[in-house]
């Protein structure tokens, strides 16, 4: 989908000089993790949050489009038609921009899901584990070719029905009940403290991946 359609060209416009924030598919992810466990919060619901986590106030006609696309974004993922797309440069742009992306978006759901305390289910954790290998992606210049284009494509296809999935059959929470506004300790959704959000920091880290498209990238990650 080109950019205009997908919404991209907007986002980045608002969004892409947000201090501390590595670009718009981490916020899309962001509020795709959140509104995977509460209901879609409202424009100073948003603020509160933002502001707990670090950032900065969001000027008007931003916040308005972050608080929108949470609402359009709930709907989504309750949709039987399974259309939810993360929010992610379109295919003219050059592969390593589009993987950095994906992994920023995998990062930001993992974080929201997290802020929430939103409760894993019997098998979630492997997918939750799925994230954050692709969260965890390395790229190098001789991923940019043909097979490169074809593991970037299964890539995206896999994650953006995970939120799908963890969405699936939970009753969303109001905001003020979770640990977004109520003070709680901050976790991501690997259980651990966050106190303050910092893009360059790999917020879902975890070891090993028998996912071969995510190897493809990432062949010799970091322990």
């Amino acid at each position: 989908m080109h950019d205009d359609e997908s919404g991209w060209t907007e986002w980045d416009g608002r969004f892409s000089k947000v201090p501390d924030l590595s670009g718009p598919s981490e916020l899309h992810g962001l509020l795709t993790g959140i509104v995977v466990v509460t209901q879609p919060p409202t424009s100073d619901e948003w603020q509160a949050i933002l502001a707990r986590i670090g950032f900065e106030p969001l000027p008007e006609d931003a916040l308005r489009l972050l608080t929108e696309e949470a609402e359009d974004t709930a709907a989504a993922l309750q949709d039987d038609t399974l259309d939810y797309a993360p929010l992610l440069p379109d295919d003219d742009h050059p592969l390593i921009e589009r993987v950095e992306a994906l992994a920023n978006w995998c990062s930001g759901v993992l974080l929201g899901f997290g802020l929430t305390g939103g409760r894993i289910r019997k098998d979630e954790a492997e997918i939750l584990h799925s994230l954050s290998d692709v969260a965890g992606l390395l790229y190098s210049d001789e991923d940019d070719d043909e097979e490169g284009e074809e593991s970037y494509t299964d890539l995206v296809e896999f994650v953006r029905l995970i939120p799908v999935s963890l969405a699936l059959g939970r009753e969303r929470s109001t905001v003020a009940s979770t640990s977004l506004l109520t003070g709680k300790p901050l976790v991501d959704a690997q259980g651990d403290a966050l106190d303050h959000v910092d893009s360059d920091h790999d917020h879902a880290h975890t070891e090993g991946s028998d996912t071969p498209i995510v190897e493809h990238f990432n062949p010799a990650r970091p322990s």
